[in-house]
């Protein structure tokens, strides 16, 4: 395949994908409305705000390789570097402190409280991951530093 084929490709699936984010949306807008309980809806609205920031990140992928170029340079990153330093040692005391409550309540039979701290654990050690990524991505622009 060349690169304009491969970019086409990606471009198709980053549209289907959205049609299939869009639904999503729809779906848990769905069951907000159907239910009153606070559990299902906070979960549902989690799900719904993940898709529409899904689409949004989709979006910029298709329009990376049809219109926009999208660049990321040195100075990009070195210019805010030390803040996000500083917010990866934020995001790791938020897990530090999901992780204490979570061992709290083992055994306690509080399963809805575990059910959305072990969330909220996995959507800040996401975040570590994205950082870390990041990261790398400094490493390969700066091979020193």
């Amino acid at each position: 395949m060349s690169t304009k084929e491969i970019q086409k490709a990606i471009v198709d699936n980053m549209k289907r994908w959205q049609k299939i984010e869009n639904a999503s949306v729809a779906s848990t807008g769905k069951v907000i409305d159907k239910t009153d309980n606070p559990v299902v809806r906070l979960i549902m609205e989690v799900i719904q705000r993940d898709s529409q920031f899904h689409y949004r990140v989709q979006e910029m992928i298709a329009d990376s390789l049809e219109t926009k170029t999208i660049t990321l340079t040195p100075d990009d990153l070195g210019e805010v570097w030390e803040m996000i330093e500083k917010h990866i040692e934020l995001e790791k005391k938020t897990v530090e402190l999901a992780e204490e409550a979570l061992k709290s309540l083992k055994g306690k039979k509080m399963v809805v409280q575990e059910y959305l701290l072990n969330y909220l654990l996995e959507d800040e050690k996401k975040h570590n991951l994205v950082l870390d990524h990041l990261g790398i991505i400094k490493k390969g622009m700066y091979p020193y530093g």
